[in-house]
């Protein structure tokens, strides 16, 4: 495997376009990191730190910010708008008849005008979080209190710093390697890593050694299941009466159909994460108005946040009803029956038609659960290891576990495929 490695790297490295590629995404990451550390005017750091040491929920969105809300940076809300945007549009295709048929009848001209709209929606998304992510972090004391004009500068600022990672992005999709909206959050979550341990390792103590030990072998275990569970899947039988291959007829060719373990990816906690958020964020701007019931009701938000039972029970209830929506939304066992039928497939010992939809509905909703809850546990897992080891200053976030670890296997798929076209 290591020989195999290093030929395939020399091979990398060696063709023009790879290396052009790999240094392409290096450096637009290099980019990236540099803008994180940018912050808006006003920043009070002592309470920036405060506040993020005291609230795990922020912690968690500053994963999906690509670690530039920790600093308050330029970019701030990362990619999170387009994010969002891009989950609208999705469930879009349920609502609106027009994106339904734009994102999977009309090829690759419907994909194009799809990711569009995203774009256009991102636009009044990232606004819309400005504002509230402003509100709120004056609410705090984080940032001073700003006038109109200082106001609007800031939110237009941070605004101009999403759309600008959106484009990096988009940019290291075509000129690089692999998904660079992925590959951004991924370098945020690594960015993170070396700070963390350097506090661990400078507050350690003789005395905290059994819990350290604890928590490195609770991490392992951690980063294996994330590993194993990735790439689980269901394989459906598919059999074909009829198979082309060249000038030769196969009769009865076969193959499978791969139902994922996580057919959802990491879109569920996102969703939950987003719910959420949206009441806090509206009650700190609506508390602006200056009504007790809102600051009373802003209060009652906070403290259910600040409490890891009931945020974690909340948040573990919602990733799992997110995970059964979203792969309702995005997987049709409708469509995929059809598509098997119209190119003479069948799943052995069950009708084509109707059956075949409802044999693959059961089995989807049977693999969602498990992975629904799996998702659950990879979300609240930094409460439970923490409660469990003591560990406070290394957080061990299955959510961006999870992420950084779709998003390395991706990539080095990506790396592979290019070099493998390429030697023969």
């Amino acid at each position: 495997m290591f020989n195999s490695f290093v030929r395939k790297s020399k091979l990398a490295f060696g063709d023009p376009e790879i290396r052009f590629r790999i240094f392409f995404l290096i450096g637009a990451l290099a980019l990236f990191r540099f803008l994180a550390a940018v912050p808006i005017p006003g920043v009070d750091k002592n309470a920036l730190a405060a506040f993020f040491s005291n609230n795990q929920f922020f912690g968690l969105l500053n994963i999906f910010s690509g670690g530039g809300l920790s600093n308050l940076s330029i970019v701030m809300l990362g990619v999170g708008p387009y994010i969002t945007a891009s989950i609208i549009m999705q469930l879009g295709t349920i609502i609106f008849p027009q994106v339904k048929q734009a994102y999977f009848e009309e090829g690759e001209a419907g994909r194009a005008k799809f990711i569009e709209w995203s774009r256009l929606l991102t636009i009044p998304m990232a606004v819309l979080q400005g504002v509230g992510f402003l509100f709120l972090l004056q609410s705090q004391g984080v940032i001073a209190h700003l006038g109109s004009v200082a106001l609007i500068a800031n939110i237009a600022l941070i605004t101009a710093g999403s759309l600008l990672l959106m484009w990096l992005g988009e940019l290291v999709t075509e000129f690089g390697i692999g998904n660079g909206v992925s590959l951004i959050i991924m370098a945020g979550i690594l960015a993170s890593v070396p700070t963390s341990i350097s506090q661990t390792l400078f507050a350690a103590s003789a005395a905290n050694i059994p819990s350290y030990l604890a928590f490195t072998l609770l991490g392992l275990a951690m980063i294996y299941a994330v590993v194993v569970v990735s790439d689980a899947e269901r394989s459906i039988p598919i059999a074909y009466a009829r198979a082309v291959r060249g000038a030769a007829m196969a009769q009865n060719a076969a193959t499978y159909l791969p139902i994922r373990l996580l057919q959802a990816g990491v879109i569920p906690i996102i969703f939950a994460l987003s719910l959420l958020l949206v009441p806090q964020m509206a009650l700190s701007v609506l508390g602006a108005v200056n009504i007790s019931f809102v600051s009373g009701a802003a209060l009652w938000y906070t403290a259910f946040l600040s409490n890891p039972w009931q945020y974690g029970a909340a948040y573990f209830l919602l990733v799992i009803l997110f995970t059964y929506f979203y792969t309702a939304v995005t997987f049709e066992p409708h469509r995929v029956a059809e598509n098997l039928q119209k190119s003479g497939a069948f799943v052995p010992g069950v009708r084509p038609g109707r059956e075949t939809e409802e044999f693959i509905g059961k089995v989807v909703n049977r693999v969602t659960l498990p992975g629904a809850c799996f998702l659950g546990l990879i979300a609240v897992s930094p409460s439970i290891i923490q409660g469990l080891t003591g560990v406070t200053t290394l957080v061990l976030g299955g959510t961006a576990l999870l992420i950084a670890v779709q998003v390395a296997l991706d990539l080095a798929r990506k790396i592979d495929a290019q070099v493998s076209l390429r030697e023969y």
